[in-house]
């Protein structure tokens, strides 16, 4: 288990070279089949969901919230508004909402979790724990994978949920998380939170350009 920074940074080239190759594989990689297209807009069968392994989620990830405080998303904002039902400062106080987390960064390999805040870095050794399939008020669907800390002594959340538009095997391009440590069903009522990460080693002008184009 990676229970410490100095630990997680030995492993850091190995994980940074797998997170560069999520986000070049975005534009460049296995182009999404039809099911894999409409399932990413909220539209699939439920026979379609696959059961997924944490290592979908490999990688180093860093948090959109700061992007969004510092003013880097507001491109993304304003096209948003263009059309959609909201405007600029309407959809910034969403994202500001939804984006709100103090983890700074995520470290996924071999099934352990690394939350950093600040200096300190908290870690666990996860095991699955299902998925649940949701249908929003607006008629379109997502899936949530489950997944729960093994270690009762550990300061990292009991419960994780990642939803990242995707209901099979396949590595994960960027994502939401629900974090908590009440239950798998109070984390599941959550809906106005989901911190998001985008792979560590992308700056502040790839994460904009993708999310302009995703």
């Amino acid at each position: 288990m990676i229970m410490r920074k100095t630990a997680f940074v030995v492993g850091m080239s190995v994980l940074l070279g797998a997170t560069q190759s999520f986000a070049h594989e975005h534009h460049y990689g296995k182009p999404l089949t039809e099911v894999e297209r409409k399932a990413s807009e909220g539209y699939f069968a439920d026979k379609d969901v696959k059961d997924r392994a944490l290592s979908d989620w490999d990688g180093i990830w860093q948090s959109l919230n700061p992007y969004l405080l510092d003013g880097s998303l507001d491109p993304v904002l304003e096209k948003k508004a263009q059309t959609g039902d909201k405007s600029v400062a309407a959809y910034r106080a969403y994202y500001k909402k939804g984006y709100a987390t103090d983890v700074e960064m995520i470290g996924i390999e071999n099934n352990v979790m690394e939350f950093h805040v600040g200096k300190a870095v908290n870690a666990c050794k996860y095991n699955y724990a299902g998925y649940k399939i949701l249908t929003y008020t607006s008629g379109k669907k997502g899936v949530r994978y489950l997944f729960e800390c093994s270690d009762a002594n550990s300061k990292a959340p009991k419960y994780v949920q990642f939803s990242d538009h995707t209901i099979a095997p396949r590595q994960s391009q960027h994502f939401h998380i629900y974090m908590g440590n009440e239950s798998q069903e109070a984390l599941l009522k959550e809906m106005d939170n989901w911190p998001t990460y985008y792979p560590y080693n992308m700056t502040k002008a790839q994460i904009v350009d993708e999310m302009l184009h995703h």
